[in-house]
């Protein structure tokens, strides 16, 4: 059981991933987590009223299950193996979030500054969550799929739109975390 609860290569996870990839080539399905939005949507009758939601979500069944398994999967992760004391935060990092009032996670992956239950009273953290969350619906609609499905199954797939779509991705990230984070923090 060691082995499950630490920290697993990146060769390990990379060709786990491939391999599922392979799987879901072979019996022509496309991962992605955005498009059980659409599903969801589609489910409680939202086609009635938006063409885009009108399609037969029944044959995506089998994705439900993969957030499912997501959800699981977190769940299970943060209350059954949430040492992270085999986890090492570079000490950069750790200097970077304390310029943005971070404290150090002590111990934890996620800082309480960002994860805890106080952001819920702050406004400032309630408006930048809400923003956020826009941004993200809209361009994941815009670029036709998040970042699961086009880094993992539109790359594996050798789709050019997606390729463009994960160059947009790290650039915005890097935009993200270089000049627009220091000026909401």
């Amino acid at each position: 059981m060691d082995i499950i609860f630490q920290t697993w290569p990146w060769y390990v996870s990379g060709f786990l991933i491939g391999m599922i990839m392979l799987c879901l080539i072979y019996f022509g399905k496309a991962f992605g987590m955005s498009s059980n939005l659409r599903s969801l949507c589609s489910m409680a009758g939202a086609g009635k009223y938006v063409s885009f939601f009108n399609f037969d979500w029944k044959s995506q069944r089998w994705n439900l299950v993969v957030v499912l398994g997501a959800m699981l999967g977190g769940f299970v992760a943060v209350h059954f193996m949430g040492d992270p004391s085999n986890v090492d935060i570079n000490p950069k990092t750790i200097a970077q979030l304390a310029q943005f009032g971070i404290d150090a996670p002590n111990g934890k992956l996620m800082p309480d500054a960002l994860f805890g239950t106080q952001i819920w009273q702050s406004p400032k953290s309630i408006l930048v969550l809400l923003i956020g969350g826009i941004l993200i619906g809209f361009g994941t609609r815009y670029a036709g799929g998040c970042t699961s499905g086009h880094a993992i199954s539109g790359l594996s797939n050798l789709q050019l739109p997606s390729l463009k779509a994960v160059i947009g991705f790290f650039i915005g990230g890097l935009i993200m975390a270089h000049f627009l984070l220091p000026l909401i923090f």
